[in-house]
């Protein structure tokens, strides 16, 4: 199911080491380089570098029963639901990244549930309403050719976690086009 939800596509060049050392290691844009090695709010840092409010566009949202690969990644019981997101992010007309979300239900009060399920809210956003105490565990990152996701454009692509209470709030992979639109 996860390589369902992925959709990788062949052409993707896993970076070795650790992950600082590999962001530090691309010629590519600083405001590019912040927004993939934040472990904050991308919607935060986009709006303070674009000086425009970012607005989500939902691609598709589901609720999928966890089998055992995604309950193994997300650390919750086979059968559990998930919520499967797909967005990109705008800074005004600009579309700057393409984001997949795996978020357990069950670990979310039901007022971010709400908020979640409502679809065109910022991940960012709703954990700052909410005052939750989190981490981002970065997981990988890699540089992706020829696909569609940005018109052929070579994407800068990181998976991370997102934690609370030591138990995982949401799986994210983020997708950051490689190009000019990151001169800001």
């Amino acid at each position: 199911m996860i390589n369902n939800i992925l959709q990788h596509l062949p052409g993707g060049v896993v970076l070795e080491g650790d992950f600082l050392e590999k962001l530090k290691s691309l010629e590519i844009p600083t405001c590019l380089r912040v927004c993939c090695g934040t472990d904050g709010s991308v919607t935060f840092l986009l709006e303070i570098m674009s000086r425009k409010p970012v607005t989500v566009k939902t691609e598709s949202q589901y609720i999928v029963k966890a089998d055992r690969e995604l309950a193994e990644l997300l650390g919750v019981e086979e059968g559990s639901e998930i919520n499967n997101r797909t967005v990109r992010l705008y800074a005004g007309d600009t579309v700057f990244v393409h984001a997949k979300s795996l978020a357990p239900l069950e670990r979310m009060p039901q007022t971010m549930r709400d908020q979640l399920m409502r679809a065109d809210i910022p991940i960012g956003r709703i954990l700052r309403t909410h005052n939750l105490e989190t981490r981002r565990d970065m997981v990988e990152l890699e540089i992706l050719e020829g696909e569609p996701t940005f018109d052929g454009t070579p994407i800068l692509s990181r998976t991370y976690k997102i934690v609370h209470n030591n138990h995982v709030l949401m799986w994210i992979n983020e997708r950051f086009p490689i190009d000019a639109r990151w001169k800001l």
